[in-house]
């Protein structure tokens, strides 16, 4: 790796700060020096002349679902054998990339070491995608969310099914021998299955959670959670959780308890799937009266509410998630910034500030999510800006460049003769 230098961009350095006018150094892989114009940086260096574009950091995915291969159903994704699946992840990692999504937190992988050998192959430089952490399959309990079987018929969709503190801890130590980043677990269930009331039903015994949480921390294992219903949230507070998803049952003590630990944990809605299948997914059979039979617009409508709440909060809730079925495909992540800003209140800053900074500290990489000294030269160079409308970023013409560990993913075509 050389040396590059972005000159005339306007820099949104990830803080949630307005954007500057600025001159960014890339050494190797990483940001040697940021200068605010009118200063200029001398240097033997590569040079991008940004035409007044917008420089930024790469886009953090908070709840990736590399592994999954768009299906109507959960169950769809059971049928597909591990070789093909393992071949649509791979092709999933490098769109997630194109997207400009330069680093994701997996929250379940489709199979046992699916997003380990993802993951692996991105390390060695063999595979592009983003950086990722690892998720186990999602465990579940006999009956629990993602439980598909019948007693008839012993099919799958995404799931690890286990009952009772002995056997979960054994599936707990299975998954680290296996590699995993993170033990993902279905705390409660969710009415998109069908199932009206099932978001509010809790899936394990505290017993039951306590092993899983446990046996995790035991061997140094992030745990993430599916947690709709307000008593999953608080068993998820109560064992040491760091990720929550959904929530949309929170009532008034669950989000006291999530702000009181908002410095501990990380929420994340992955509204993104409830609101395509309410408005997009007609042609997969999401009818009208499907989409009202299973409530799922009052669903989103709830997120609405929970989430204007955690913002004044100030807990950290970050964009992204459940990208990977037919009607919400991975490729599509940057959705979820609009989301933030038309049903939460934010503005564009503060969603790319959760989808850059707070998303570094999720992947627990301290130097990863801003433009600054010393950080991870992970980039994107946006024509236009994203902090006035974040809509760009679902553009894939609008992105220039899409920089990871220091090197170019991507260039567009006046880029790339200044390069050569």
């Amino acid at each position: 790796m050389g040396r590059v230098l972005f000159r005339n961009v306007a820099l949104f350095d990830g803080t949630g700060s307005e954007r500057y006018p600025a001159e960014v150094l890339v050494d190797g892989n990483r940001i040697a020096r940021v200068v605010p114009a009118p200063h200029s940086i001398d240097v033997d260096a590569d040079v991008v002349d940004g035409g007044g574009a917008t420089l930024m950091p790469g886009l953090i995915e908070a709840h990736a679902h590399v592994s999954f291969t768009h299906p109507v159903e959960l169950e769809d994704i059971g049928r597909v054998p591990p070789e093909e699946n393992t071949l649509i992840a791979a092709y999933n990692a490098r769109t997630l990339l194109d997207a400009g999504f330069t680093s994701a937190y997996s929250a379940g992988a489709a199979k046992l070491r699916l997003d380990v050998v993802i993951r692996n192959e991105i390390n060695a430089g063999r595979l592009p995608g983003p950086r990722m952490r690892a998720a186990s399959p999602e465990i579940t309990s006999t009956g629990g969310f993602g439980d598909v079987r019948q007693a008839h018929l012993d099919h799958h969709s995404v799931e690890i099914v286990a009952d009772g503190p002995v056997e979960l801890r054994r599936v707990v130590r299975t998954l680290a021998r296996e590699g995993v980043d993170t033990i993902k677990v279905n705390l409660s269930g969710d009415n998109a299955t069908g199932r009206r009331g099932f978001s509010e039903r809790v899936a394990f015994t505290d017993e039951e959670v306590g092993a899983i949480a446990d046996q995790a921390r035991m061997w140094g294992l992030d745990l993430a959670c599916h947690a709709q219903a307000a008593g999953a949230i608080r068993s998820a507070l109560a064992n040491g959780f760091r990720t929550i998803y959904h929530c949309a049952f929170a009532d008034e003590d669950a989000l006291d308890r999530l702000e009181a630990k908002r410095d501990e944990i990380f929420v994340a809605p992955a509204v993104g799937l409830p609101y395509a299948t309410a408005y997009n997914a007609a042609e997969w059979g999401f009818t009208a009266e499907v989409v009202a039979q299973r409530g799922t617009i009052a669903q989103v409508e709830r997120y609405a509410r929970v989430f204007r709440e955690m913002r004044k909060r100030k807990i950290r809730v970050l964009p992204g998630g459940d990208y990977g079925f037919a009607w919400n495909p991975i490729g599509t992540n940057a959705r979820d910034l609009e989301h933030f800003v038309n049903l939460f209140g934010y503005t564009p800053r503060e969603v790319l500030h959760a989808a850059t900074e707070l998303g570094g500290q999720l992947m627990q990489m301290p130097d990863l999510g801003l433009v600054r000294e010393g950080y991870l030269a992970d980039l994107l160079l946006v024509d236009g800006d994203p902090t006035a409308d974040v809509r760009i970023l679902q553009q894939r013409d609008a992105l220039l460049a899409i920089m990871i560990d220091g090197a170019f993913h991507k260039t567009s075509g006046s880029l790339r003769s200044a390069l050569r």
